[in-house]
C-alpha cells in the first residue's frame, strides 16, 4: 500500500503532517488521542478484518507537540521534547500497561532550529528525523539503528517536506530553500552515498517547485509549483521526458487541493494511478461550502470526483489498496475506531457518472468499524454540499467563473480516436511486466519533456460490435503416434477480419483537456550504481 502523510500549509509554503500517521505497509497507524491536556498515544491496527485501537498511555499526559510514528512490527515510535533535548522511545502494549524502550536523545535546542520526524520509511523497520538549522539540515536515523540515534547525512541549506522515491528507503526527496530564501526546489538525497544531493525539480529558474507525493510503482509525481503564474497542482512521471502538466481539473474554485495517498501496484502505468486529495476551503474564502472533503483523481480522467468525507474523518489521512479501494479512517463517539472504504470507479466505467455530483462515503462503498451493520453517516446537514464544479473546460491561464451565475460544467467530449494497429511481434500482454528499479531508470540529466517509454503494448478490450474469436482447446499429448491434424473448415476458428487481438491504445495525453504545459525542462537525475552492498 502507498500512503503519503504530508500536506502543504496555506501560509509560507511550509510542509507538515497530520496527527494520524499510517505505516509504510498500511498495517498500523498511530496518533495522539484525547482532548486538551489529557493526550496519550494510540495505535490502530488496520491490517486485520476489523480496525481496532489500543491506547498506549504513559505515566503522564503527552505534550501537544509530541509526535508518534508506527512501525511495521506494531511498536510505536514517540518523539518528545524537553529542555532542548529530543527524546525517542518505542512504545508497545504489555497487557494492561504500556512498555517503553528508550532509544536515546539528540541535543538540538530551539535556538538551533527545529527537529521533526519524517514520513514512515519503506520497509517499516526504520524511522528518520530532520533537524533544520540556520544554514544546513541534518538527517538522523532515530529508530532501526544499532546504537540509538545515528547521524546519516548533512544537507546544505534549509530543507522541509520529505517524500520517499523508492521501495528500499534509499532515495529521499526534500524541498530545499535557496540561500536568499526566495526560491524552493526539490532535491534528491541518496542515503547510501552519505547524503549525496542532486537536483530533482526545476521547472523555471525562479519558481517554487515542491514535491508533494510520489508513487514508486508507477513513477507518478504530484508537484506544487508557481511556474504557471500562480500556485498550481501538477503531475509528472519520474524518469520520463514529458513536461509537467497542470490540469484544470485539479483547480477547485477558492479551495486548496492537497494529495495524500496514491494507489499502489500500477506498475509503469501512471495514467491509471488513482490519487486521493484533500480539498479545503476556509469559511471566509467564499463559495457555497467550507471545511474539508475528499477528492479522487486519475491522470487519465479529465475530472475530479468529489466525495463528502465521513463524520469524524481524521483529516488528511487515508490509504489505497491495490484493488483501488480508498480507506478513510474516522473516529466518533459512537465509533472510536473506524475505516470507511470508498470504491471510486474509473472514468471509463459507466458507474462513474459525470463526476459533477458529490457522493457520500455511504454511496461510494462500505464502512468498517465497531458496528458492521451501522450505516455510513450522511453529509453534514448544517453545511452545504461541496462545490462540485470541475474546471477542465476553463481556458488556460484564466480564472474559472464562480458565484451563482457560473455556468454548469461541461463534460469533455468522448475520445473518438482510433486505436493503433496491433503489432504481430508484440509480446503477450498477459505476461506481467517487470518493474524497472529507480536506480536503473534513465533519470540522469534528463527532464520531463519527452515520452513515457512502456515495456510492451497494453491489451485492450475488443469493441462491443466485434465478435470475439474462439479457439478450440488443444488435445493432450500421448505416448502413441499423434493423430493427423484435422482438416476442413471446422479446423479453423472463426475470427472476423479486421479485429485486432492485441492493440496499443492511444495515449490519454493525446485527448487531454486544455492545460498549462511548461516547456522548461525538469531535471530528474539519479545517482549511478552504488558501492558494493547497495541497492
Amino acid at each position: 500500500m502507498t500512503a503519503c502523510a504530508i500536506e502543504t500549509a496555506p501560509e509560507g509554503g511550509a510542509v507538515r503532517r497530520p496527527g494520524f500517521t499510517i505505516a509504510a505497509d498500511g498495517s498500523y497507524a498511530a496518533r495522539l488521542a484525547g482532548e486538551g491536556e489529557a493526550r496519550f498515544p494510540e495505535r490502530w491496527t488496520l491490517g486485520g478484518p476489523e480496525p481496532y485501537a489500543v491506547p498506549l498511555p504513559a505515566d503522564q499526559p503527552e505534550e501537544p507537540g509530541t509526535e508518534v510514528l508506527p512501525l511495521a512490527d506494531g511498536r510505536v515510535l514517540i518523539h518528545r521534547e524537553a529542555a532542548g533535548r529530543h527524546l525517542f522511545s518505542l512504545l508497545y502494549p504489555t497487557g494492561p500497561a504500556t512498555g517503553e524502550l528508550p532509544l536515546g536523545a539528540i541535543e538540538f535546542g530551539p535556538d538551533q532550529g527545529t527537529l521533526t520526524l519524517l514520513p514512515p520509511a519503506p520497509g517499516g523497520s526504520r524511522a528518520y528525523a530532520l533537524a533544520v538549522g540556520p544554514h544546513t539540515t541534518a538527517l538522523w536515523l532515530v529508530a532501526g539503528g544499532a546504537f540509538g540515534p545515528e547521524h546519516v547525512a548533512q544537507v546544505p541549506g534549509r530543507c522541509a517536506g520529505g517524500v520517499w522515491l523508492d521501495r528500499t528507503g534509499r532515495m529521499l526527496a526534500l524541498d530545499r530553500a535557496s540561500r536568499d530564501g526566495e526560491v524552493v526546489k526539490s532535491v534528491a538525497v541518496d542515503l547510501e552515498r552519505g547524503g549525496e544531493v542532486t537536483p530533482l525539480l526545476q521547472i523555471a529558474e525562479r519558481s517554487d517547485d515542491r514535491l508533494l507525493l510520489a508513487d514508486p510503482d508507477s513513477g507518478l509525481l504530484l508537484i506544487r509549483s508557481d511556474a504557471p503564474g500562480e500556485d498550481r497542482l501538477g503531475w509528472g512521471v519520474l524518469g520520463s521526458t514529458r513536461p509537467v502538466r497542470f490540469p484544470d481539473s485539479l483547480r477547485v474554485g477558492d479551495c486548496t487541493v492537497t494529495p495524500f495517498a496514491a494507489q499502489p501496484g500500477q506498475v509503469l502505468t501512471p495514467e491509471s494511478c488513482a490519487v486521493a486529495v484533500r480539498i479545503d476551503r476556509a469559511p471566509g474564502a467564499g463559495g457555497p461550502a467550507y471545511g474539508s472533503w475528499v477528492g479522487v483523481w486519475r491522470p487519465s480522467d479529465r475530472r475530479l470526483h468529489q466525495l463528502a468525507a465521513p463524520d469524524g474523518w481524521l483529516t488528511g489521512s487515508g490509504l489505497w489498496t491495490r484493488e483501488g479501494v480508498l480507506r478513510l479512517p474516522f473516529a466518533t463517539r459512537e465509533v472510536p475506531c473506524g475505516v470507511a472504504a470508498v470504491c471510486v470507479p474509473a472514468d471509463d466505467d459507466p458507474a462513474a457518472g459525470d463526476g459533477t455530483a458529490p457522493r457520500t462515503a455511504a454511496d461510494a462503498g462500505v464502512r468498517d468499524g465497531a458496528s458492521q451493520d451501522a450505516e455510513a453517516p450522511a453529509a453534514d446537514a448544517d453545511r452545504p454540499a461541496p462545490d462540485t464544479r470541475t474546471d477542465d473546460t476553463a481556458p488556460t491561464g484564466t480564472t474559472p467563473p464562480t458565484g451563482p451565475a457560473a455556468p454548469a460544467a461541461v463534460a469533455p467530449a468522448p475520445d473518438t480516436s482510433v486505436p493503433a494497429a496491433s503489432d504481430p511481434n508484440a509480446p503477450d500482454a498477459s505476461f506481467p511486466r517487470k518493474p524497472v528499479p529507480l536506480q536503473q531508470a534513465p533519470l540522469h540529466r534528463t527532464s520531463l519533456t519527452g515520452r513515457l517509454h512502456r515495456i510492451g503494448p497494453r491489451a485492450t478490450r475488443p469493441r462491443p460490435d466485434a465478435a470475439t474469436p474462439t479457439v478450440s482447446p488443444a488435445r493432450p499429448p500421448t505416448k502413441t503416434t499423434p493423430p493427423a491434424p484435422p482438416t476442413g473448415p471446422a479446423a479453423t476458428p472463426s475470427v472476423p477480419s479486421g479485429v485486432p487481438l492485441l492493440s496499443a491504445p492511444v495515449s490519454a495525453h493525446a485527448a487531454a483537456p486544455a492545460m498549462v504545459r511548461m516547456t522548461m525542462p525538469v531535471v530528474v537525475p539519479v545517482p549511478g550504481a552504488g558501492p558494493a552492498g547497495g541497492t
